[in-house]
């Protein structure tokens, strides 16, 4: 399914998305190094064996990035503008290499913009689990998104 169109969105519209995916030790090395992060937690298995979690954590960043991507399809996929902003980004779970992570996506708002009478803008609410279903990523992402043509 393509992406929708800001009249398309809801408040309280629910999607839960098909699309899982598992992490690996690779993705968190590279894009620890794409990203210029050499935090030893990430990158580091002899170091990592000394923390608490006894292995290295997941990049968190590369985590909330995932969970957006995994809510794609379903909801901007080629009808978004761009992202406005992030709001109460949260990692209540640690993730590891191994787990597979799979997102579910709310409509919070859904207002018209004053700006630019084309475009609207969309709050959703997104919501990362492992395969437990522990939640261990949530955030609020505001999207300027297409409307559709008249």
């Amino acid at each position: 399914m393509a992406g929708l169109y800001f009249e398309q969105f809801e408040v309280g519209q629910r999607f839960e998305h098909e699309i899982r995916r598992t992490v690996t030790d690779m993705d968190n090395i590279l894009f620890s190094s794409l990203t210029y992060n050499p935090a030893a937690i990430h990158i580091d298995h002899e170091y990592a064996k000394g923390t608490e979690f006894g292995k290295p954590l997941m990049n968190s960043i590369f985590t909330l990035g995932l969970v957006v991507g995994l809510s794609v399809q379903d909801t901007t996929l080629g009808t978004t503008v761009g992202n406005l902003g992030w709001e109460e980004v949260a990692f209540p779970k640690p993730v590891f290499a191994g787990d597979t992570i799979h997102a579910e996506t709310t409509v919070a708002a859904v207002r018209e913009s004053k700006s630019r009478p084309a475009q609207g803008i969309v709050t959703f609410e997104h919501l990362g689990f492992n395969q437990h279903n522990d939640v261990v990523c949530k955030c609020r992402r505001v999207a300027l998104m297409m409307r559709r043509a008249s």
